[in-house]
């Protein structure tokens, strides 16, 4: 599947287990949350690590022009990608799955939740620190349905991602607020607020969404 790598944890105990994917820096990642899961003595889970994609490319909802002087342009690809982990990556697993989730930090944040709306696959998403000031997204929340298969979604953010001179980017938390608002009462939602900028312990907030959705 090009250049795109695949890590692989099977913890399954029973006939199936939930299987959730996360887009990640790289393998080590994927093996930290394995650990932090044995740690809190969760089992029966399969953790499926993505990583070498393009991130301005494959997990940009569509194109939008570059936030940071000097910055990339978002390419706004993520549809294919999406469809390149349900018609090509999810098949090759083999596996049966409880259910899928699909999670990220950041940027594949925003991607986890914006592939809710574009995808049947997924029961649960898990958006760490989303990218929620992405141009354009608000309105698209408002106006789609996410897909009926979700019924559990994760929110978190740091208390100071706001405090930022860009003017975008000081949206995020109006608008993952604004995200929660649209998801509570309809489906299981949770809004978890981090001490801290984007970057403080940005592998354990991720896995803190994980750990939500493998204990409810």
């Amino acid at each position: 599947m090009d250049d795109l790598g695949i890590s692989i944890i099977d913890k399954t105990i029973k006939d199936s287990a939930p299987i959730i994917i996360v887009n990640c820096e790289d393998q080590n990642e994927i093996k930290l949350f394995d650990e932090y899961l044995i740690r809190d003595s969760i089992e029966n889970y399969v953790l499926i690590g993505l990583y070498g994609y393009d991130w301005n490319r494959d997990l940009s909802p569509w194109p939008s022009k570059a936030i940071f002087k000097n910055g990339e342009d978002f390419k706004g690809e993520a549809d294919e990608y999406l469809k390149k982990i349900t018609d090509q990556v999810i098949p090759s697993l083999g596996m049966k799955a409880e259910y899928y989730a699909l999670a990220g930090y950041s940027l594949a944040g925003l991607f986890a939740l914006y592939s809710a709306y574009r995808s049947d696959v997924f029961s649960k998403i898990v958006s760490a620190s989303g990218s929620l000031w992405y141009p354009g997204f608000i309105d698209f929340a408002r106006n789609n349905e996410l897909s009926k298969r979700v019924d559990t979604v994760y929110l978190s953010l740091g208390d100071k991602e706001a405090r930022t001179r860009n003017p975008i980017m000081a949206t995020v938390e109006e608008n993952t607020e604004l995200v929660y608002t649209l998801y509570k009462g309809r489906i299981k939602c949770t809004f978890e607020m981090n001490e801290g900028n984007h970057f403080k312990d940005a592998p354990y907030r991720l896995y803190k969404g994980i750990r939500y959705i493998l204990s409810i």
